[in-house]
């Protein structure tokens, strides 16, 4: 499947902005069952510099800096990615649980793609009492990881009442899990801590979701939106796979990956600072449209 991808984030400011230096990480990765075939950005104002590394977790990173005076702030993102993965059955066999928390730990390399860096908390994503008791239920002693981590998935789907006005990014975990709502960065960031906590390397992906209109509509321009979903290493053979808590999916063909790591603070798509005095308004539209 190839998609076409425009993401439009807008910045409106009551007063004008006199300095601006953004991180963009917009760029959809090359891997993972995906490859990469264009990738451009548009910013106004222009940029007086504009400079590309890749972070740690590899991940396409642009730092933007703008020096001229300006009342908005327009990044459009323009991407065409081919994804072809296919999941495992949710039923397939996998090791235990119990073992891939032992060779998790084991791991020689340090590298982004190693398990032990999946383990620990990170800054969003703390390992908390009660989220480690409810993600000990899908994993009694000897069950499958991809049986216990299918399990865990469900029951946030099942447990957690999707509601875009109950949190926003800083919303503590603590908080989310015990009002029971919140949106997918917070579903996965319960996820990666429930599993963190019994010692599971689990990742935080960002990326895009396909959506489907409803039968006999239009798709309506810009209605999509970011995505997140949850990556579990379930041991050396079968490596990292993708969970996605809010629509109780095993990663395929409709997840497009954008960035991975170990919580949204990592992956954020833009982010920065501004030197301004007054309030500042925030739009977000996004298309992901498949190509016939």
């Amino acid at each position: 499947m190839i998609y076409d991808i425009r993401h439009v984030t807008t910045y409106s400011y009551e007063s004008p902005v006199s300095f601006a230096r953004c991180s963009l990480r917009l760029e959809p990765r090359s891997g993972d069952g995906q490859q990469l075939v264009s990738h451009s950005v548009e910013i106004r104002p222009k940029p007086a510099e504009r400079t590309i590394r890749r972070d740690f977790f590899g991940t396409h990173t642009e730092s933007v800096l703008i020096e001229a005076a300006h009342r908005s702030l327009r990044i459009d993102s323009r991407s065409r990615v081919q994804v072809s993965r296919q999941a495992l059955g949710r039923t397939a066999p996998s090791p235990s649980w119990e073992n891939v928390r032992d060779v998790a730990l084991e791991a020689s390399s340090l590298g982004p793609a190693s398990p032990v860096g999946y383990v620990f908390a990170s800054s969003l994503v703390p390992v908390l009492g009660p989220v480690t008791a409810y993600a000990a239920a899908s994993f009694p002693q000897g069950q499958g990881i991809l049986t216990g981590a299918v399990d865990l998935m469900h029951r946030v789907r099942h447990d957690f009442k999707y509601d875009p006005k109950a949190t926003v990014i800083s919303t503590p975990l603590r908080e989310v899990f015990e009002k029971r709502h919140g949106v997918c960065q917070d579903f996965a960031h319960v996820m990666i801590a429930g599993l963190r906590g019994l010692g599971l390397p689990a990742a935080y992906v960002s990326g895009y979701l396909r959506t489907y209109p409803p039968a006999g509509k239009p798709r309506l321009q810009g209605a999509d939106a970011t995505h997140a979903w949850v990556s579990v290493w379930c041991g050396r053979e079968i490596g990292w796979i993708g969970f996605d808590p809010t629509n109780d999916l095993l990663v395929e063909n409709d997840h497009i990956i954008l960035a991975v790591g170990r919580d949204f603070s990592d992956v954020s798509p833009v982010d920065g600072i501004i030197v301004g005095s007054r309030k500042q308004k925030l739009a977000v539209a996004v298309d992901v449209v498949p190509v016939e």
